[in-house]
């Protein structure tokens, strides 16, 4: 007799059923201390009650299986009975209509077989966020309506991971003691959060100058797996009449300070369109 098939757990969830988020995330700053088996985010979120939102309304953070280090208001460390923490997220009472959010967490990339969130493979940490994968790094209003700006600082050794990409602009990078390096990425403009990306490894870097129509340099990058090097110049090539062709056929020039392509072996989707860091999979053996 063969086995009875398995009860599906999809939910149809009907556009009609649609209610704006209670809560709004105007800015978010991420400080991550990256390792390969102990990873620690921290992140501070500005944090907004909708005006249509009733006051007694409770702030549901989804976090996917994330033990809680920390958290804060405005300074102030909350109280147990303040909160529920379960495997699903954080729901926080009674919280001031606007505040600042402090939230502490550790995942293990290297156990992340998921493929969801940030996960280690073949010794380069990257993450995939589309579509619900924010939540298994840190605690958010993982939805796509909740737009924010986000900072992020990312640490790590600077042998094991000396390449350390994020969205948007690098505004500051350096050394740190015991051989390690920090880099911090700022995304001026909101965006949902599965659009977040980082990227740490020994990756090669291809870097031209791409010029707009109205004059701005931009910062061309394409990173790849050493032993990739050969396949960049094409791909640059391919990136930059994409780039005119934009302008050309639509007006829209970059507005960031670079663009990067990440293309490794071993990314778990065809290709991810974060902001400022597109990761498409690199195809073996072409």
């Amino acid at each position: 007799m063969s086995a009875p098939a398995a009860h599906s757990t999809l939910q149809t969830i009907q556009r009609a059923a649609y209610t704006p988020p209670p809560w709004l995330v105007e800015h978010v700053a991420l400080d991550i201390d990256l390792d390969s088996e102990s990873t620690t985010v921290h992140s501070t979120l500005q944090l907004k009650r909708a005006s249509y939102t009733p006051a007694s309304t409770p702030l549901h953070l989804d976090g996917k299986n994330l033990p809680l280090e920390q958290i804060k208001c405005n300074g102030t460390t909350l109280k147990p009975n303040t909160y529920t923490h379960n495997s699903n997220g954080l729901k926080i009472h009674n919280l001031p209509a606007v505040c600042t959010l402090e939230l502490s967490t550790k995942i293990n990339p290297c156990a992340n077989t998921a493929l969801e969130g940030l996960y280690l493979s073949a010794g380069i940490l990257c993450t995939q966020c589309e579509a619900e994968g924010f939540r298994r790094i840190t605690f958010f209003p993982d939805r796509p309506d909740v737009m924010a700006r986000y900072t992020t600082t990312l640490r790590a050794d600077s042998s094991h991971f000396p390449v350390l990409l994020g969205n948007g602009n690098l505004v500051a990078e350096g050394q740190l003691e015991d051989g390690r390096h920090f880099a911090t990425w700022e995304d001026p403009f909101p965006k949902p959060s599965y659009l977040f990306a980082l990227v740490a490894g020994d990756l090669h870097c291809h870097t031209q100058t791409y010029r707009t129509g109205s004059g701005r340099d931009i910062l061309l990058q394409i990173y790849v797996e050493h032993r990739n090097a050969d396949k960049c110049e094409y791909a640059m090539h391919a990136l930059r009449k994409a780039m005119a062709w934009d302008e050309e056929r639509f007006g829209l020039e970059c507005d960031l300070e670079r663009y990067m392509i990440v293309a490794v072996d071993d990314f778990n989707a065809g290709a991810m369109e974060n902001k400022g860091v597109n990761i498409p999979r690199q195809s073996r053996g072409l």
